[in-house]
């Protein structure tokens, strides 16, 4: 879809054919005309910011040159969705379109997150939910509130569920599907287990706390340099009792839809990270700060010297 200024855009019903809106393109974004568009609507004579959806295509005017009402560009303009409907108004669309840094809300982290794991394009998966790459991308970047349409769309191009973009169960621990009519644990070996390590970046380590509290297992953010596995935590916390002795650390995964998953156990000594280069190495690989928070600057590393893992997978028939 390509457009000038001055040309119409329409949006037709996708129920009856009708006319259901159309609107004057008065603003560009892209130098070779594509969405999104400024659109100002003839019925309500309001500027918004648009990514045309199926339903919507261009009628193309004879042009002079053109410039808005007023002798301005439109500014703050509103979000209609995808399909042409609901509508979002507010300072997002602009900071969207003038390359301002992303804010995504809660629904585009979700779906980035879902994109990346499966190893998606931008272009890939806006191809798949049959939706233009410049709305997904606002998606992802912006606070938005797509359509539901949208959301059936974008979750099955994501082999996810409408509910799961919008964050339902989040606070629920996996595994509450029904197990495989016939499951299958398969061992896994030390190659494909330090795989699957370097994966993921939330572990459990368990430690024997201080105080006599008994023994603990802590959440922490990790990654893998080589064949050590490293966290960041403070002198005081919990993790840093795993110092100095011997230690387990757990990494798993679970596809509640598939009823399947793996875990990966490491066991080894944890240290502290002391020697200036090796501490600015792990500082300078780190994928994210501790999602704690405050200050942890304690680096933990631990040289497992042993590795395994299993996992679920449906028996063969």
């Amino acid at each position: 879809m390509r457009a000038q200024l001055g040309d119409q855009l329409v949006v037709e019903s996708t129920s009856t054919g009708a006319t259901r809106r159309d609107g004057e393109i008065v603003g560009l974004h892209h130098e070779d005309g594509t969405p999104p568009y400024d659109v100002r609507w003839s019925d309500t004579d309001e500027v918004t910011l648009v990514f045309p959806g199926p339903d919507a295509h261009i009628h193309h005017m004879p042009h002079t040159e053109h410039r808005p009402v007023g002798g301005r560009e439109p500014s703050r303009p509103s979000v209609p969705a995808a399909d042409g409907g609901e509508a979002r108004t507010g300072t997002e669309a602009s900071e969207a379109a003038s390359g301002r840094p992303p804010n995504p809300g809660d629904i585009g982290r979700r779906v980035a997150a879902e994109r990346l794991r499966r190893g998606l394009t931008r272009e890939e998966a806006a191809r798949r939910a049959g939706m233009a790459p410049e709305y997904l991308a606002y998606l992802e970047e912006q606070p938005a509130d797509p359509t539901k349409a949208s959301l059936i769309g974008l979750a099955d191009a994501l082999d996810t569920t409408v509910a799961a973009l919008r964050g339902a169960g989040v606070d629920l621990p996996p595994g509450q599907g029904q197990a495989l009519r016939h499951p299958l644990l398969v061992d896994l070996d030390p190659d494909e287990c330090r795989a699957l390590l370097s994966t993921h970046g939330v572990g459990r380590v368990a430690v024997s706390s201080a105080r006599g509290r008994g023994p603990a297992v802590v959440p922490v953010n990790y990654q893998v340099v080589g064949d050590t596995i490293a966290f960041r935590t403070a002198p005081e916390s919990v993790p840093a009792a795993a110092v100095g002795s011997e230690v387990a650390f757990e990494v798993d995964h679970v596809d509640e839809a598939m009823s399947r998953g793996w875990s990966v156990l490491a066991v080894g000594t944890a240290r502290v990270v002391t020697e200036p280069d090796e501490v600015r190495r792990l500082v300078e690989g780190a994928h994210s700060t501790p999602w704690a928070g405050g200050v942890r600057e304690m680096w933990v590393a631990i040289r497992p010297t042993r590795v395994t893992g299993r996992r679920i997978v449906p028996a063969e028939p």
